[in-house]
């Protein structure tokens, strides 16, 4: 008999990358905020003991970071308090819980990649939600995979590249960040290594697989205005219509671009201990914003 898994956010670019990477390991209960508002603990309360599963993967999230700044309740809401609720549920249920994180627990100052164990210090009312999550999910139940990404981008829903994209057919040129640092991460990568952290579960069984919070990100390293070079430079290539080459744009500083919630002036986050402990090699961002766009091309 195959596991039944429930996975929330299933419209997300994300969840979109789960629906499929789950569908060989066990029947999935996709939703998405039509079908259970998270901010409703009542109602996720309810989804989980009618569905039953034995695992949970939480893909959903409040994630616009500006709005976050007047929006709290609603932020901390969806971040914050549901994921302590799906950890409670699945504690009642004898169901473990994978659960997705964010970069934006730190405060950037730090000179190097962060490791799992570094002191967090958010700027902002989403990096403050998305930790006050995690710390309500890891006192709610031990067996979670907490899995902290950053920069994600897929070919469904929005993101910096597909943004971008549009731009660069709008304009003939623009000015973009280049003082932030971190590593672009495609939802087929986490969704792939979501799957293989599933499989791995199945085989270790429940006493000896390595629950806990991990950091998993593509591998190497840039800035959002070398990243925006990339996206454009591959639309290039592919031959689509824009307005502006790579050349036309341009570096400036985060201090010139001011946005309500402060971003994190290092998002590198170290991911030697996801890898050394599941044996999985990380591709490095290039490859996964190549894959993400070849995919939107097509589209």
């Amino acid at each position: 008999m195959k596991q039944k898994i429930l996975l929330l956010g299933k419209n997300g670019q994300l969840g979109f990358e789960l629906q499929r990477s789950l569908a060989s390991l066990g029947e999935v209960v996709a939703v998405g905020s039509a079908e259970c508002n998270l901010a409703d603990a009542e109602a996720l309360r309810a989804l989980v003991r009618s569905v039953r599963p034995c695992l949970i993967v939480n893909a959903a999230a409040y994630t616009a970071v500006d709005k976050a700044e007047t929006e709290v309740d609603l932020a901390m809401a969806v971040n914050a308090r549901a994921p302590g609720i799906l950890g409670e549920e699945a504690a009642r249920i004898g169901a473990w819980v994978i659960h997705y994180s964010t970069d934006y627990v730190f405060d950037g100052s730090a000179a190097v990649p962060y490791v799992e164990t570094d002191a967090t210090h958010p700027l902002s009312v989403y990096g403050r939600s998305k930790l006050a999550g995690e710390q309500a999910l890891q006192a709610a139940l031990d067996r979670h995979l907490i899995l902290r990404t950053s920069w994600v981008l897929g070919a469904h829903g929005g993101n910096f590249a597909k943004t971008m994209l549009r731009l660069a057919a709008e304009r003939t040129s623009l000015n973009v960040v280049a003082d932030q640092w971190g590593a672009p991460t495609s939802a087929i990568l986490l969704a792939d290594m979501t799957a293989q952290a599933i499989r791995q579960s199945h085989m270790d069984g429940d006493a000896s697989f390595p629950y806990g919070l991990y950091h998993l990100t593509a591998a190497g390293e840039t800035n959002w205005c070398d990243y925006a070079r990339f996206v454009i430079a591959a639309a290039r290539i592919a031959g689509k219509p824009l307005q502006m080459g790579p050349e036309d744009i341009h570096p400036i500083r985060t201090a010139d671009y001011p946005l309500p919630a402060p971003r994190p002036a290092n998002s590198r986050l170290c991911t030697e201990k996801f890898r050394t402990t599941f044996g999985l090699p990380l591709p490095h961002w290039e490859d996964g914003v190549r894959d993400v766009l070849l995919q939107v091309f097509a589209q």
